[in-house]
C-alpha cells in the first residue's frame, strides 16, 4: 500500500529570511506541505544575494527554499499586511523569524494570531527568546556561535575557530521542524494548535551537550584539538603518501593493538606502557601521533583505507566539499535529484528522512522572486485589475 507524505494537505505561510526558518520550512515542504513564503518586494529574502555560486543564484537560497510558493508583499503597507493576514486564516503552521518586536507591531506573533485561530500552530524563532537581556540583541549565526561556546571548543589549541556551517541557525531550524511536527500531533489529539518557540542560543547550548556537561561537571573547559579528539588517541588526520589525509580512531586497547601489528608493522607498541592504554595514548599523544603519522606516510591514501578496513580500524578520507559531490556511497544509494529553478535545473540531495512505502520527497523547484503573488492574490479573491493597482503602488512584487 502506498502511503502519501505525511504532511500532504498541510499549509504553512512563512514570513522568513536568512537559514534558521527557510531550512526548517524547506523541510516541511520536502515532506509534502504546501509552503506560501512571504518576502519583500524589494529583493526579497535577503539570502537571495549572499552569493551568485548556483549558477547565478545564491547557494542559500537554493538549499533552504526549493518547493515554496513566493509571494512578494510589503507588510509595512496595510493592504499587504491584510494579504498575509488572509493567507494565515487558511493556514494550518505559521512560522517567522523577524527581529524580536517586528511581528508583534505587526500583529504576527503567535499569541495574536493564535487567539484569532485556535488550530493554527505559530512558530516564532528568534536569537536569544522573548525574555531576558538579550532579547532584543542582534543574532547571527557566527555571533551566536561565539555566545554558546560552539567556537571555543572548536579550531587548534592557539586558534579558535567557527563551525564551517550556520551550526546555530541550523539548529534552530531543526528544533523549529520538529517542533512543528510535535505541535501537528497535538492537534490531532486536542484539536488545538498553539505556539512553538525557538532561540538560536537555546538550540545550539543543546548541541553542546557533550563539552558543556564536561565543562560543568569535570570542573575544566575541553581543549581544543583540531581535528583530533580530545580524550582519545589517536584519533586524528593523518596525511598519507600521495598527499591525501586519513581519519583513524582506536576507540580501545584491543584496537590499538591490531593497528600497531596489522597497520604500522610494530607489533611491540601493543604492550608498550607508553602506548598500552587510552590514558597512556593520550599523556603521550605526541609521541602517538608521531608513530602513526610516520606509518601512514609511507602509504597512499587508497592503500592506507585498506589496510586499516582490513585491521577493523575505524577510518575515513578527509573529503573536500568536491569530494562529497561525488561520494561514492551518495551515489550507490541514488540520494542525488534535479530540482527546478529559474536558472534551470539543479542538482539537491535528497532529504536524510526516508519513509520506505510512500512517495519520495517532493522536491519542488526553487522559486523566482514573487513567482506565485499573482495566482495566490488570485485564490483570495483578488482581481486582475485589484493586483495591477496593488503592483503599480508597490506593495506587491
Amino acid at each position: 500500500m502506498s502511503h502519501p507524505l505525511p504532511l500532504d494537505g498541510i499549509t504553512v505561510v512563512a514570513v522568513e529570511q536568512a537559514v534558521s526558518a527557510p531550512f526548517a520550512t524547506r523541510q516541511l515542504a520536502d515532506l509534502g506541505a504546501r509552503v506560501i513564503k512571504i518576502e519583500r518586494p524589494d529583493g526579497g529574502d535577503f539570502a537571495r544575494g549572499y552569493d551568485t555560486a548556483a549558477r547565478g543564484l545564491a547557494s542559500h537560497f537554493v538549499w533552504c527554499n526549493r518547493g515554496k510558493e513566493s509571494i512578494a508583499v510589503d507588510l509595512k503597507d496595510p493592504r499587504g499586511l491584510e494579504i498575509v493576514r488572509q493567507l494565515v486564516a487558511d493556514a494550518d503552521v505559521f512560522v517567522q523569524n523577524l527581529a524580536q518586536g517586528a511581528a508583534a507591531r505587526l500583529g504576527l506573533d503567535a499569541e495574536t494570531l493564535c487567539a484569532a485561530h485556535p488550530r493554527l500552530i505559530a512558530v516564532d524563532i528568534s536569537g536569544y527568546g522573548a525574555e531576558g537581556p538579550y532579547a532584543h540583541k542582534r543574532a547571527y549565526d557566527m555571533l551566536v556561535q561565539c555566545e554558546a561556546g560552539l567556537v571555543s571548543v572548536t579550531g587548534t589549541a592557539e586558534q579558535p575557530v567557527k563551525a564551517g556551517i550556520p551550526a546555530a541557525d541550523i539548529a534552530a531550524a531543526m528544533y523549529a521542524f520538529s517542533g512543528v511536527l510535535a505541535a501537528l500531533l497535538r492537534r490531532g489529539t486536542t484539536g488545538v494548535g498553539g505556539a512553538v518557540e525557538v532561540s538560536m542560543l537555546e538550540s545550539l547550548a543543546e548541541w553542546m551537550g557533550h563539552p558543556l556537561h564536561y565543562g560543568m561537571h569535570g570542573g575544566e573547559t575541553p581543549a581544543r584539538t583540531g581535528v583530533a579528539h580530545a580524550v582519545i588517541s589517536p584519533y586524528d588526520a593523518y596525511t598519507t603518501a600521495d598527499g591525501g589525509q586519513v581519519l583513524l580512531s582506536v576507540q580501545n586497547d584491543r584496537e590499538w593493538r591490531r593497528l600497531a601489528d596489522q597497520v604500522l608493522g610494530r607489533p611491540e607498541l601493543g604492550g608498550d606502557p607508553v602506548f598500552a592504554t587510552n590514558t597512556a595514548r593520550t599523556a603521550n599523544r605526541e609521541k602517538t601521533d608521531a608513530v602513526v603519522a610516520e606509518a601512514l606516510a609511507r602509504l597512499d591514501t587508497r592503500e592506507a583505507i585498506s589496510r586499516l578496513e582490513a585491521a577493523g580500524i575505524a577510518c575515513a578520507r578527509l573529503n573536500s566539499v568536491t569530494d562529497v559531490a561525488g561520494h561514492p556511497q551518495l551515489a550507490a544509494r541514488d540520494r542525488w535529484r534535479e530540482v527546478d529553478s529559474p536558472v534551470g535545473p539543479l542538482r539537491a540531495l535528497l532529504p536524510p528522512i526516508t519513509l520506505p512505502g510512500g512517495p519520495e520527497a517532493r522536491m519542488g523547484a526553487v522559486p523566482a522572486l514573487g513567482e506565485h503573488t499573482d495566482a495566490l492574490l488570485k485564490a483570495l479573491g483578488m482581481t486582475d485589475e485589484g493586483t495591477a493597482a496593488l503592483r503599480r503602488d508597490g506593495v506587491v512584487a
